[in-house]
């Protein structure tokens, strides 16, 4: 047990340090892309009736006026003191920003993913049961819409026909205005289920469906894909065909033999979809007004927000890093067989 457990420690230890140097390499590229770009912050965030002098003081007050190797360090050097940096196009530092709209986002993702999970694997696992079936087709088929339809007209599409025709979902937003809401989390589902506030748990569920479903089935559909290959190659194994023989039933075999060893590498493509969908919202955030990194990170790109584009970028990708994480220790909960150290 000791072993095991300075094991998984030296792996934790070096999975951190990989993904600080991520994170570092991160933010080198994505500082020195933004001098590329042909505009100026100062400009913007002095007003359109400003004089010269009033631009160059501002670039003297946040340090734009220095080369870009100085702006560099000074911002690593806020980041470690937990400073991302003033937004322009709000007026506040961005970790105060973030703090407010990552929440939204969070509750978005997961619903996004519990639903993309469960159906993704359920349809994976039909359509290798029901192999070169008119089912088998009918999921591929499914899975491979989910591949190609762009996220934002899949959103719209389904605003037109659920809001617009049959008024079953709202257009957007995360709550009804005039229901009153506890935060405590900021999670406003499960707020709301904390706080025994029904009628806002109904609204906030209300308005996230939309939105979850269009996420979801972007992801369900890889999940799918993958889930069917594996099962596949699982069934095809010789231990199955055993289970068959002593007279096992069909779900049993599938269910509790087949299904554990076939989620290995769908635990792989779910945590890789975790980061896709976070990437994925920010469109889908815009369709439906939903106030979170989507449309945090939407404005931070129109006002040229330089600072608020890096932190929204860094922590979309540490939430993606920790979440993968996450996947290789459940490796060896899903199969013991699995060895995350050797990874």
């Amino acid at each position: 047990m000791d072993v095991i457990d300075l094991g998984m420690r030296a792996f934790l230890i070096n999975r951190i340090l990989w993904m600080a140097l991520v994170l570092v390499g991160l933010s080198l590229i994505t500082f020195f892309l933004a001098f590329v770009v042909p505009a100026d912050p100062a400009r913007y965030f002095a007003g359109p009736h400003a004089t010269n002098a009033q631009v160059e003081a501002l670039k003297r007050q946040f340090g734009l006026d220095r080369p870009p190797y100085e702006q560099y360090l000074l911002y690593v050097w806020r980041l470690f003191h937990g400073d991302l940096g003033l937004a322009l196009h709000t007026r506040s530092p961005v970790l105060e920003d973030l703090a407010v709209r990552v929440p939204a986002t969070m509750e978005l993702a997961i619903v996004s993913i519990i639903i993309g999970t469960f159906v993704g694997v359920f349809v994976g696992v039909i359509s290798a049961i029901k192999k070169d079936t008119v089912i088998d087709v009918i999921a591929r088929v499914f899975s491979l819409g989910g591949v190609a339809l762009p996220g934002f007209f899949l959103a719209l599409i389904m605003q037109y026909i659920f809001y617009s025709q049959l008024s079953w979902f709202p257009a957007g937003g995360r709550i009804d205005t005039d229901i009153p809401l506890q935060q405590i989390t900021g999670l406003n589902l499960l707020d709301s289920l904390l706080t025994l506030n029904l009628p806002a748990f109904l609204s906030s569920l209300q308005h996230v469906v939309l939105p979850a479903l269009c996420l979801s089935y972007i992801s369900l559909a890889t999940i799918a894909r993958v889930t069917r290959s594996s099962m596949l190659e699982v069934l095809s194994q010789d231990y199955i065909k055993a289970a068959r023989s002593k007279g096992l039933s069909n779900f049993v075999v599938i269910y509790k033999h087949a299904l554990r060893n076939a989620l290995i590498p769908t635990s792989t493509v779910i945590g890789l979809t975790f980061g896709n969908i976070l990437g994925g919202a920010v469109l889908i955030e815009f369709v439906f007004r939903w106030p979170g990194l989507g449309m945090y990170v939407t404005d931070s790109f129109l006002t040229v927000d330089f600072a608020a584009i890096m932190g929204t970028t860094l922590l979309i990708v540490l939430i993606y890093l920790i979440v993968n994480l996450c996947v290789d220790v459940l490796y060896s909960v899903i199969d013991p067989r699995v060895n995350v150290m050797q990874k």
